[in-house]
């Protein structure tokens, strides 16, 4: 088993080292698009898709510019995200066309065994070591890594502490370290193992551009980029202090000062509101707007029109799970998919937006020679809320645990992934449970403990599956460290029931993250006027947006090192020749 493992990461990491240099624009003579959108409304179901542009029960449509692009575009109903369905390897799916199995991101929160700790204690809890504590050469100690908003200089800041929002604004004194290079910080997009679309684009002189939630979501740019395959790339921090935008209009509502004066404390993130995330959201739109118009995001200078640049929208998740004390809750009504009002509003916002980007790109001339492509990092479990169930936060519930904290309370966690850690990040756990173990337990008996401490008859965890040993490598790399294993890869991964997450927190009544229907079922949908509406019925995954969008741009798919590795198809349905 560990020759095979070997031999098969020895050909992967050789593939990467081969793949051809590129030194002129395209590799085809026929460029059926000169540009690109891509966006992402995170959490927004195919089930959310057909609902809004179609209304439900006989009712009236409520995404009219959505169902308008529908009409002109190739829909897919069963499309898959990654597994897990987190938003960092949701985001590195679609634009690298490779899976956690080829590009070790599991989670924006994980484990790598082949890592040291950061200089500095994270702004989220990863415990710093100092200079001290990576030797290079060194056997490594493996750490918890994050790229979310505790690696930003300041995360309470909406720019991350330093600039207008980008990769200036990550702190490298707060990067893992990588002992086999000299200690240096792993950065976002060197995390990642492959190159992306942006990257190739931009080898090939294309100008891009990149709106998303944190700084470490420059991940985008690929490994090898030294962050600067994205030209201009916007990230105002989500989880930072809602502060007043001055002259940030959100379709007619001001947000200076924010319309929800309920969230704006120095406890609340811009996820705490309904209201406040469309002024979040915002943001990017206006971004967006401005590639369009020829500037950079924030409108100043001016700017070649991207080749390839899109956003991704809050508004949708957080319209999916919030519960906002004294304003509403979010979710759905019913299982078939019916939206709450707020939810319905963040649809309708997302939708408006969007429509706002179509009158943009008419307007300048760009529209017929766009590729309009919009899809999801990921879902959201349950949609039928009535099935939530989080640990203990409702008289009676049967869920009391997690598989973390069973396996924890036996000492099987590394101090860095242990909830009993005083100030620590704590467990991988939303809607499923990632396991990483240390040496006082085997994983025969670290998965003994789970069965025995949450059985069928009286399951405290909500336990649905249990993943490891073979299992586990029919989905990823055997966990190890090289040359017998994948560092990142979990020892063990639990997917619990539909609709249970392990949560004590009374904002939410969804997740992302887990392998569930609902959690991996999302929206993908490419327009442009040249096309006829079609539905593909067939299975696809996210990983193939990314080698259909280079064959958009007359480049060649193989560019992509994880689609020679993973052998990602382009999406059918789509006859880009014909299109020309």
């Amino acid at each position: 088993m560990a020759s095979k493992c070997k031999a098969a990461l020895m050909a992967a990491a050789l593939l990467i080292s081969t793949l051809p240099n590129v030194n002129a624009w395209g590799d085809s003579d026929h460029h059926p698009f000169r540009h690109v959108l891509l966006i992402s409304i995170d959490g927004m179901h195919a089930l959310d898709f057909i609902n809004c542009s179609k209304g439900i029960n006989g009712g009236e449509p409520y995404c009219p510019h959505l169902a308008e692009l529908g009409r002109t575009g190739v829909s897919y109903r069963d499309t898959s995200t990654s597994r897990p369905s987190d938003s960092f390897p949701g985001l590195t799916a679609i634009v690298s066309g490779g899976t956690p199995r080829t590009e070790g991101a599991f989670y924006d929160v994980a484990y790598d065994r082949s890592l040291d700790p950061p200089t500095i204690t994270t702004g989220n809890g990863v415990a710093g070591t100092g200079k001290e504590g990576c030797v290079p050469g060194a056997a490594p100690t493996g750490t918890t890594t994050e790229f979310e908003e505790g690696i930003d200089f300041d995360q309470s800041q909406l720019n991350g502490g330093v600039g207008d929002g980008g990769i200036q604004s990550i702190d490298p004194l707060k990067l893992e370290r990588d002992p086999s290079n000299n200690c240096a910080p792993v950065y976002p997009w060197d995390f990642v193992r492959t190159n992306t679309i942006f990257g190739v684009v931009h080898t090939f002189g294309g100008y891009t551009a990149w709106s998303d939630k944190h700084p470490s979501y420059s991940s985008v740019s690929g490994h090898g980029s030294g962050g600067k395959a994205v030209d201009d790339y916007y990230s105002p921090e989500i989880n930072s202090v809602p502060v007043s935008l001055k002259g940030i209009s959100a379709q007619g509502v001001s947000c200076d000062p924010l319309p929800d004066q309920t969230a704006v404390a120095t406890s609340n993130a811009w996820t705490d509101s309904f209201q406040n995330i469309q002024c979040y959201d915002q943001l990017k739109v206006n971004a967006v707007l401005n590639w369009i118009n020829g500037k950079t995001h924030n409108g100043t200078t001016s700017a070649p029109r991207p080749v390839l640049f899109g956003m991704n929208f809050q508004t949708v998740s957080v319209g999916q799970k919030l519960i906002e004390k004294s304003v509403a809750v979010g979710g759905y009504k019913d299982s078939i998919g019916t939206p709450s009002p707020w939810l319905l509003k963040e649809i309708v916002f997302a939708d408006n937006a969007i429509g706002a980007m179509v009158e943009a790109l008419k307007a300048n001339g760009m529209y017929d020679s766009t590729l309009i492509v919009i899809t999801a990092k990921h879902g959201q479990s349950p949609v039928d809320s009535a099935r939530y169930l989080g640990i203990a936060n409702s008289p009676d519930d049967p869920v009391t645990t997690s598989p973390a904290t069973i396996l924890d309370d036996h000492g099987c966690l590394p101090a860095s992934e242990s909830p009993s850690t005083k100030g620590g990040i704590g467990p991988t756990e939303d809607d499923v449970s990632l396991i990483w173990l240390n040496s006082n337990c085997t994983t025969a008996d670290a998965v003994g403990l789970l069965e025995s401490s949450s059985p069928a008859n009286h399951n405290l965890a909500g336990i649905g599956e249990i993943f490891s040993g073979p299992g586990l490598t029919t989905y990823f790399n055997r966990p190890g460290l090289p040359p017998n294993g994948d560092p990142r890869t979990p020892d063990i991964i639990v997917t619990p029931n539909v609709g249970v997450t392990y949560s004590g927190s009374s904002k939410k009544l969804a997740e992302h993250g887990g392998f569930s229907r609902d959690d991996t079922n999302v929206m993908l949908l490419l327009s442009n006027p040249r096309f006829s509406g079609k539905i593909v019925t067939s299975s696809v995954e996210t990983t193939q947006v990314a080698p259909t969008i280079l064959a958009a741009l007359g480049l060649d798919p193989n560019r992509l090192q994880a689609v020679r590795i993973e052998g990602t198809q382009v999406l059918p349905g789509i006859d880009f020749a014909d299109s020309h």
